[in-house]
């Protein structure tokens, strides 16, 4: 799921960069009061802080009590994905956990003292979660262990199976984060921040998981492949390699790029989605929340396009980069001109001779059209240049929280994510 960052906290600075409203004027919200918290609840904000590579930071600059929720369903979904991730519990002991853990989180006792994952004190300390969940209203109870529940039964499902086709890694992307994108919408709606669509479109909310979670699958192919896991599916690889782990060696390093080339335009796909989910948002801390990881994906992938760095190692954007995203992705307007001028970075990158070329080409088309309908640029916003020099200072001072978000291209919950 953090894969999804694979879905910042404490620094006050980066917390008041997400909640500057921008155009908005210059009112800062002021940062979680801990002091106002329960026991458990500051618990579990720690817990929060210390799992999270991508949102603890936009979580915590959530409105209201959606924040509370939202943490929580974060933390469940931590545990349940730290479980699926230990390769030391066999699975005689995990596929039934797995099954289960939706209903661990009405057993006050139950915790799991075996894990030897980096992030097991969310299992080990299960029941201060479990009792912080007990805690909120019965509509948002409903969404996490229904979202649990489904996405405990798709990480059985995929333990012993490998993704094949490209509709099997729909789906089991659909499992680890498209889940955790519907979840997340109906907590958005359950808190009436949100309208009611928001909430009940499920496909637009899948492809907002799918789009994180493909970019990180695409990124993430060297390190995979040194531990082992294996998510491009066979029937793209194929048709370049005999094998998966081949497209690693330097002599297959031109076919290995196209076989990317094609799972990126595969991913690209989804941005009709995302910028249509996105238009719907209304609250600006939801907004923030969801479009900051989305165009870190777009910039990721544009990175990521043709580059042959991705299969000798990771491929990163750059720390200037991840804060002007982070500055700019604040309205539909601005998200849309972000997206244009990445899938146009893309565009420019095409070989004539990929395999992929023509349909690459054509979903660019598409998102051009959708972002630019009346075919003049949207600008980005812009700043005075005191304002960029101090944002730029703060990020730099807080870097080790600020580039965990270019891995948000990574929660669901991801945003596995997911």
């Amino acid at each position: 799921m953090e894969r999804v960052g694979k879905w910042l906290g404490r620094p006050r600075e980066i917390y008041n960069l997400l909640r500057f409203k921008m155009g908005g004027g210059a009112a800062v919200m002021p940062p979680l009061d801990q002091d106002a918290l329960s026991d458990g609840l500051r618990t579990c904000y720690r817990y929060l802080n210390q799992t999270s590579r991508s949102f603890a930071a936009v979580i915590q600059a959530l409105d209201g009590e959606l924040r509370h929720a939202v943490c929580i369903f974060y933390l469940v979904l931590r545990a349940l994905d730290t479980v699926e991730d230990d390769m030391t519990i066999n699975l005689e002991t995990k596929v039934p956990i797995l099954h289960d853990f939706h209903s661990y989180l009405y057993q006050p006792d139950w915790r799991y003292l075996e894990s030897k994952e980096k992030d097991k004190q969310v299992l080990e300390d299960f029941p201060t979660i479990s009792l912080e969940f007990r805690n909120l209203a019965k509509v948002y109870r409903d969404v996490i262990v229904d979202i649990c529940h489904k996405m405990g039964a798709g990480m059985a499902e995929f333990l012993e199976k490998k993704v094949d086709t490209q509709h099997e890694l729909d789906k089991y992307c659909h499992y680890v984060a498209g889940l955790v994108g519907i979840g997340l919408s109906r907590l958005f709606s359950a808190s009436e921040l949100e309208d009611p669509i928001v909430g009940q479109d499920a496909e637009l909310a899948n492809s907002m998981g799918l789009f994180l979670q493909k970019t990180n699958i695409i990124r993430d192919y060297l390190e995979d492949q040194v531990e082992g896991r294996e998510f491009w599916p066979r029937e793209v690889w194929s048709r370049y390699a005999k094998k998966l782990s081949d497209l690693a060696k330097p002599e297959n390093i031109d076919v290995a790029v196209q076989c990317m080339n094609e799972l990126i335009t595969n991913a690209l796909h989804h941005v009709p989605d995302v910028l249509t989910y996105l238009s719907r948002l209304k609250n600006q801390s939801v907004f923030n929340f969801c479009a900051i990881p989305q165009v870190m994906a777009i910039a990721t992938l544009a990175a990521c396009y043709n580059n042959k760095q991705v299969f000798r190692g990771l491929v990163k954007i750059r720390k200037g980069q991840t804060v002007t995203l982070m500055m700019d992705a604040t309205n539909i307007q601005a998200v849309k001109a972000i997206m244009y001028q990445y899938v146009e970075e893309i565009y420019q990158k095409v070989p004539s001779t990929d395999p992929s070329s023509n349909k690459t080409q054509q979903i660019i088309v598409s998102i051009r059209t959708m972002s630019l309908p009346n075919g003049v640029e949207v600008s980005r916003n812009h700043y005075s240049p005191i304002y960029l020099s101090c944002a730029m200072l703060l990020a730099a001072l807080s870097w080790q929280y600020l580039s965990a978000m270019s891995k948000a291209s990574e929660e669901y919950v991801q945003a596995s994510e997911n």
